[in-house]
């Protein structure tokens, strides 16, 4: 088969403008990330649908790990189809359209709806985290391999930047008790805002042979990757590595919230406040890191990042409790009370996470997309996706455990610090390749 030039090639994929597009669509779905699973949603589920009752936290539990775990399961034999059909924008719509539809209907949920809730929050979210595999995947196609780092970079810093976009639309619904009224509001955000992506970005489409449904080539591609897993060895390793430290990752996400409300006593209106703060440095933060790791290479950089994970929760452990000798002593210099710190202190710690939490993913990504052999770049993103999703089961209910164990949040944050540095030493092993190295035209 005759190949394509290289410069052809390059002037078909490589433009400014596509790679544009694509991270528009990471400008659209945080709307509904943050709005959903972040912050309004997961407020009002708790508090209006499950009328404040403490078994509303089990429930909302169970809505995320069911989700993720479905996610998990079908996301390697989606990629693998995907990539024998070369359907990714296909079911990247499919997902899409999913997510955005469930999300509209959360309005019509009131007190006591909590099984429909529960059905919706999961078919919504199985849309949002399984369209991210086919969005992933597109990655290697938009530019080169010298720039997977800045270019995912990008992405993740304009889904910051809409994540602020939407809670700036929203805020006058928060501030008149219109709470149902963001939910179809972000999911029309997330529609339009998307919709670039699908008429300008192109995925090439082949006329395959088969005698099989695209089920069963998807479950004989994935279950022969399996078995041939010791062929790829590196980026096996990589994907341990990645399993760990995005525990961590997943974990501070998801409990954030619920910690300097729980903990601290935050109001909401500081809640508003530290998620702004958190948001608006992870946008600097994804950047940055992004162009440093295209410089030193993903690697070191995320290595990078997981250091300052692990000092970021160790000063949320350490300020958290103004009776600390860090509190007692801060406040001696600065001439204040140590309670007064407390808040101010996570403020900081919020600047801390939203620096690297970016970053991680962003440049996660791009290696990810570095190690991932051409012809199976959409399974693999699938294989990502699963070690991703299943983390985001098993590191919330250790915190959760541990909290509930020791009766203290503080102390479960340190036993977070357990899969950032499981993580590290799992990455140590991994290698980086040169783009010299890599077989990028296979």
């Amino acid at each position: 088969m005759t190949k394509p030039s290289i410069k052809n090639h390059k002037e078909k994929r490589y433009s400014k403008f596509n790679i544009f597009v694509w991270t528009l669509f990471d400008f659209a779905n945080t709307s509904y990330s943050i709005v959903v699973v972040t912050f309004i949603f997961a407020v009002y589920f708790k508090d209006t649908i499950a009328a404040g009752k403490p078994v509303g936290d089990l429930y909302w539990s169970l809505g995320i790990s069911i989700s993720m775990v479905l996610t998990a399961i079908i996301s390697p034999v989606l990629g693998a189809i995907a990539d024998y059909s070369a359907g990714k924008k296909r079911f990247l719509l499919f997902f899409t359209l999913l997510c955005i539809i469930a999300t509209s209907f959360l309005f019509f949920l009131t007190k006591g709806d909590v099984l429909i809730a529960l059905i919706l929050f999961v078919l919504a979210n199985i849309g949002f985290e399984a369209g991210l595999v086919f969005y992933d995947a597109f990655l290697p196609e938009i530019t080169s391999v010298k720039n997977y780092g800045r270019v995912s970079g990008y992405g993740f810093a304009m889904g910051y930047l809409g994540s602020l976009a939407i809670l700036a639309i929203l805020l006058p619904f928060i501030k008149d008790n219109l709470i149902r009224e963001t939910f179809p509001a972000s999911a029309l955000f997330f529609l339009i805002f998307a919709s670039p992506l699908f008429f300008v970005l192109k995925d090439s489409r082949k006329k395959v042979k088969r005698n099989k449904s695209y089920v069963n080539i998807g479950f004989n591609r994935v279950f022969n990757t399996i078995r041939n897993l010791r062929n790829y060895k590196n980026l096996a390793l990589f994907l341990l590595a990645f399993f760990f430290y995005i525990e961590g990752v997943n974990t501070v996400i998801f409990f954030a919230g619920n910690y300097a409300k729980t903990t601290l006593h935050f109001t909401m209106n500081q809640l508003i406040v530290f998620f702004i703060v958190v948001q608006t440095t992870a946008v600097l933060g994804a950047v940055v890191f992004g162009v440093i790791s295209d410089s030193i290479g993903q690697k070191k950089s995320i290595i990078i990042s997981l250091f300052i994970w692990l000092f970021t929760l160790l000063v949320a452990y350490l300020t958290s409790d103004s009776n600390t000798f860090l509190m007692q002593t801060l406040a001696g210099w600065i001439g204040k009370s140590p309670e007064s710190l407390v808040i101010p202190s996570f403020y900081f710690v919020g600047l801390l996470a939203g620096s690297v939490m970016g970053g991680t993913q962003s440049t996660s990504r791009s290696l990810m997309s570095k190690l991932t052999p051409e012809e199976k770049k959409t399974e693999f993103f699938g294989f990502y996706s699963l070690f991703g999703k299943s983390s985001a089961v098993v590191g919330p209910l250790v915190f959760g455990l541990v909290s509930y164990g020791t009766g203290s949040q503080r102390i479960a944050i340190l036993a977070i610090c357990l899969f950032f540095i499981v993580g590290l030493l799992v990455l140590r092993y991994v290698k980086d390749p040169k783009p010299k190295e890599l077989n990028i035209t296979s």
